[in-house]
């Protein structure tokens, strides 16, 4: 019986704010390049007083992914807390106007917390700072979970900055068990090496009892299993999960399932803004796999939403994936 939702995402529920900015700004306000850093609401009030042009746009990480499936047609529906106001109003107009289903109840008004952001700068060689602050994304709990939802769904795509919040953990727990009671499978983004450092016994656990699916960059799959060499960090991957994907920016993505390898050459293009790769990688890839095509296909499909989503600022996509995909000849 065909269900509802290809894919059901949960993750942080944040509006983006990008600005293209010189390396002299980072140094000057202490932003560290390349990386997300976690920040409280003074510190973004003040960051975001200081940036210069921008565009506010839904974001996160699941987020990003899920609309990316849902350009592709998928069927999909995101999870992720927001508050009753101004950014998540923006937010939740965003997801459904991509054609994703987003039934999370927001917070009321006068809820303490308001709706995360997170401040993009984009610096001219294309690497993206981030700095999150997570307001009312950080609440996501148990309750938010609607447990058919989960149920109806062939994939959960769980996004590992959730594991920054004091419920998120039993959130998870709650989707994953209802997912896998109805015959669903379950996949996971490292989303950070910090992430991974805070939170590396949890990962550990997930890795190993629920997941199908994991994928990650190079840095987050060296973390995770604390070595510097690649191939041995997906082999200890490989032994825990059936399906393991890795990114690996400008050298393509690497595939292990069922004792096969594979790597995936990148779709060579001209960097504008670096955010949103790994998300729309997921994407492609995703939407691969619930379309039931093989795994190499489906790390191409993920490599040429990559390169389209890091052609412009933003991570959500601009141009037809699909016709892109009929232009590489993979659909």
């Amino acid at each position: 019986m065909t269900k509802r939702f290809q894919v059901v995402g949960i993750g942080n529920a944040m509006v983006d704010v990008l600005c293209h900015t010189e390396e002299s700004f980072l140094a000057e306000n202490g932003v560290e390049k390349g990386i997300m850093q976690l920040i409280d609401r003074d510190r973004a009030v003040e960051l975001y007083g200081r940036m210069g042009p921008s565009i506010e746009v839904s974001g996160g990480s699941a987020a990003n992914t899920i609309a990316g499936i849902a350009a592709l047609g998928g069927r999909t529906a995101y999870v992720g807390k927001v508050k009753d106001d101004q950014l998540g109003a923006i937010f939740a107009h965003d997801m459904r106007a991509q054609g994703a289903v987003y039934e999370t109840p927001m917070a009321p008004g006068d809820a303490a917390h308001e709706t995360g952001r997170c401040m993009v700068l984009v610096t001219p060689d294309g690497e993206r700072s981030m700095n999150t602050y997570l307001g009312m994304s950080e609440h996501l709990g148990p309750d938010d979970i609607d447990t058919d939802m989960m149920a109806d769904a062939d994939w959960l795509y769980l996004e590992g900055y959730r594991f920054d919040g004091p419920d998120s953990h039993e959130a998870f727990a709650r989707a994953i068990r209802a997912c896998k009671a109805a015959g669903g499978r379950v996949s996971l983004t490292l989303s950070d090496p910090f992430c991974i450092e805070r939170h590396r016994d949890a990962f550990r656990r997930m890795i190993v009892e629920d997941l199908d699916l994991l994928i990650s960059n190079r840095a987050e799959m060296l973390a995770m299993f604390e070595t510097e060499d690649l191939d041995s960090a997906l082999d200890a991957a490989a032994r825990a999960v059936d399906m393991v994907v890795c990114t690996e920016s400008e050298k393509g993505a690497h595939v292990v399932t069922r004792g096969e390898r594979w790597h995936v050459p990148a779709v060579p293009t001209d960097i504008v803004d670096a955010t949103g790769a790994g998300d729309l990688f997921a994407s492609g890839f995703l939407w691969g796999l619930a379309e039931g095509h093989a795994p190499r296909l489906c790390a191409q499909m993920g490599n040429v939403a990559a390169s389209e989503v890091i052609s412009h600022l933003g991570a959500r996509p601009e141009a037809d994936l699909g016709a892109l995909y009929r232009a590489h000849g993979l659909a």
